[in-house]
């Protein structure tokens, strides 16, 4: 190679980086910026406003923190109960060469999805009880796919030389999971983590159907009333809150990403 090709293939790689760099800033700076004007739209739209009574009821600060609050602990809980479950289950999967057990596993892990989410839910419900343990479940059930699909299509992507050479310098099938295979494959599974938090938080709002709460109450409380201001805010919350986690899910995937990837 000439020393001018070198020289055009060093600049189009520092072209190529200085892309990705400002691509990723945008990316980390963007969202936030649009989830402020938001909220700041929302919030001098609403103080613009003469509210009734009724509204003054759900628009007030320690309403909207308790509905707030009841909304991220569902969706949080149900994401680490589906971490849990489906990272565990999609490790013991990728040992596994039998396209039956996959068919099966991957058949009930569908179901959560296959089914409408508040239908999913008002099932549970009237089978079981009321409450946030039933709306978990359904949430749960819901966000288990995506999981347990990446952690295993992410295990699988692994180049089988580098887990071939671990062994060969003496590794146990433990270590070379831990050093090897699990580190290369974290960012594909915290992709299905992201998702599954997103789809936390929008399938939390079904969860006011069965008594559990969250930001749904609002939203149902605002389409029942035609008080079009707390439905407004209701869903503009939830977007923000999802918004705000696929952010926060995307710069841990950045930051867990390993080093050359």
């Amino acid at each position: 190679m000439t020393a001018q090709a070198t020289r055009d293939l060093a600049t189009s790689y520092g072209t190529a980086s200085n892309r990705r760099g400002k691509y990723f800033t945008a990316k980390r700076v963007g969202t936030p910026i649009v989830i402020v004007l938001a909220l700041l739209t929302l919030f001098l739209w609403i103080s613009s406003r003469e509210l009734d009574s009724i509204e003054l009821r759900t628009l007030n600060w320690p309403y909207l923190i308790d509905r707030t609050v009841e909304h991220l602990r569902l969706a949080v809980v149900a994401s680490v109960i589906v971490a849990a479950i489906a990272i565990p289950a999609g490790i013991a999967l990728s040992r596994v060469h039998s396209k039956t057990v996959h068919t099966v596993v991957f058949g009930i892990a569908n179901i959560g999805q296959s089914t409408p989410a508040i239908g999913l839910v008002i099932l549970l419900a009237i089978v079981w009880k009321t409450g946030f343990e039933v709306a978990l479940v359904g949430l749960v059930a819901y966000a288990v796919l995506p999981v347990l699909r990446n952690t295993l299509v992410g295990l699988e992507q692994v180049d089988s030389s580098l887990t071939e050479a671990a062994r060969g310098m003496g590794m146990r099938p433990l270590q070379v999971l831990a050093r090897i295979e699990l580190p290369l494959a974290i960012p594909v599974i915290v992709a299905g983590l992201r998702t599954a938090l997103v789809f936390g938080v929008g399938v939390a709002t079904v969860a006011t159907f069965i008594n559990a709460g969250g930001l749904g109450d609002m939203i149902v409380n605002g389409l029942k009333l035609q008080r079009w201001p707390v439905l407004i805010t209701g869903a503009v919350v939830v977007s923000c809150i999802a918004l705000a986690i696929d952010w926060l899910a995307g710069l841990a995937e950045d930051v867990l990403k390993p080093k050359g990837l």
